[in-house]
């Protein structure tokens, strides 16, 4: 009876820490604006436990105000995640500097390139 009520909690736990994890992911992903706007895109990362969003005029971290909406530290604004028919996270809305902007999320679908360097002949050598 101990060892299940172990396994129980540790199972809870696991599912906890987990779903915070996620409720913070579903904000993950880079939003593009339309032509014109001061900031082509921004790109929403999750580090550890903590939102980041970065743009071409810098990074800032994201502390959480409400249910879907989020202090944007550095720019002394505010973000606001919006979400569509299918309950995931559609657009952003942001107020920042004087600026307002609205960004419609990029399809998961998307591709991602890395380069690969083959590693010199003295390093291939030095692994036998």
């Amino acid at each position: 009876m101990k060892k299940i009520f172990i396994l129980f909690f540790l199972s809870f736990v696991f599912i906890s820490v987990n779903a915070q994890d996620s409720t913070l992911q579903q904000y993950v992903g880079k939003y593009v604006f339309p032509d014109g706007s001061v900031v082509p895109d921004v790109e929403v990362i999750l580090s550890g436990d903590a939102l980041t969003m970065g743009s071409v005029q810098g990074n800032s971290t994201l502390l959480k105000l409400g249910v879907d909406s989020f202090e944007i530290v550095e720019f002394s604004g505010t973000a606001v995640f919006k979400h569509g028919d299918d309950n995931k996270v559609k657009t952003v809305h942001i107020e920042a500097m004087g600026y307002v902007l609205d960004g419609e999320k990029k399809s998961d679908g998307t591709w991602s390139f890395t380069r690969y360097y083959r590693p010199s002949r003295e390093l291939q050598l030095a692994k036998k």
